[in-house]
């Protein structure tokens, strides 16, 4: 659910949420994610519009959910302490009854941490903090009591009770070749990989060369794509909204030359639901990625779109 920008009062907001959540899990789909933003992002819509705290809005998803895993995509690491978020997770996991992902980055966001007071730091500060991060929190996932002393975190045998289990996943979401997906390869369940459709021949290469050099088996670690999906029964109202949603944004589609079209639109499956399957299989799936998470970014949040997706793709990652 990329965004909270709905009509009615705020006090409408959070069963259009539920809806949207509970067709999911009708719709066969194997995780409702929510984005862990405290302000809309740029692309999308202006920082002023509605934007739900992640766990909390999670943790009210869990009483009115009863299949279908819930997570951020993804937690940013800078926003939390280690152990609490592992904490705040394993709380989400016993309100769901075992529900519950671990989804988690390194933070980006530079406008929402200055705003709210969070130190943003370099790109190299993000990530060694990253890295700390897991190496507390796995542990606490997998029942143990770490003691950590690091640069930027330090834990004294730090507890997490209560659990229900001992393999909470973890997944990594992220596009950086060499330290995103070296932290995969030795933390991640599962590695969402945020990237143009037609760069996943090499980010699956480089995870290849990540995986080989932490001493993994590549099969182990499951691979998702983040895919922008608008979709309709016939395809015309989600070709338009596409081309709507560019316009507002400043993209002229219709103006664009062959090549910049292709690079405005290569995270965009436009069209009827033969129309997406095709486009989702071809340029994803047939590049050796597990499976899709999708962003029904224009119109998610009406009754049957959801349903109408999850009819269209499931049948392309049926095991």
């Amino acid at each position: 659910m990329p965004n909270f920008s709905y009509s009615g009062s705020a006090t409408e907001l959070f069963p259009t949420v539920i809806a949207q959540a509970r067709e999911a899990e009708a719709a066969g789909f194997d995780t409702a994610f929510v984005m862990d933003h405290f302000y809309q992002l740029p692309g999308i819509g202006e920082p002023e519009e509605p934007m739900l705290e992640s766990y909390s809005a999670l943790s009210g998803l869990a009483t009115a959910t009863g299949r279908i895993q819930l997570s951020a995509l993804v937690t940013g690491n800078t926003y939390r302490n280690p152990p609490m978020l592992a904490k705040t997770v394993t709380t989400l996991d016993v309100v769901s009854g075992g529900r519950a992902v671990l989804g988690i980055g390194a933070g980006w966001f530079e406008f929402e941490h200055n705003s709210f007071g969070y130190e943003f730091g370099t790109f190299t500060d993000r990530f060694e903090r990253l890295d700390e991060a897991l190496q507390i929190i796995a542990p606490m996932l997998h029942g143990e009591r770490p003691t950590f002393t690091g640069k930027w975190y330090h834990v004294d045998k730090a507890m997490n009770e209560p659990r229900i289990r001992n393999d909470l996943p973890i997944l990594i979401g992220g596009s950086g070749e060499k330290k995103t997906f070296a932290l995969a390869a030795r933390f991640a369940d599962h590695l969402n990989v945020i990237c143009d459709a037609s760069e996943l021949p090499r980010k699956l290469e480089a995870l290849d060369a990540r995986c080989s050099e932490a001493g993994r088996d590549r099969a182990t670690l499951e691979t998702s794509f983040l895919a922008f999906v608008m979709i309709d029964e016939d395809g015309d109202k989600a070709r338009k909204a596409q081309s709507d949603f560019l316009a507002e944004r400043g993209v002229d589609l219709a103006a664009l030359s062959d090549d910049d079209r292709k690079k405005a639109t290569d995270r965009h499956f436009v069209g009827s639901p033969d129309d997406v399957a095709q486009q989702i299989k071809e340029r994803v799936l047939d590049q050796g990625i597990d499976g899709v998470i999708i962003n029904l970014i224009t119109n998610g949040h009406e009754p049957g779109i959801v349903e109408l997706a999850g009819k269209t793709l499931a049948p392309l990652v049926a095991k």
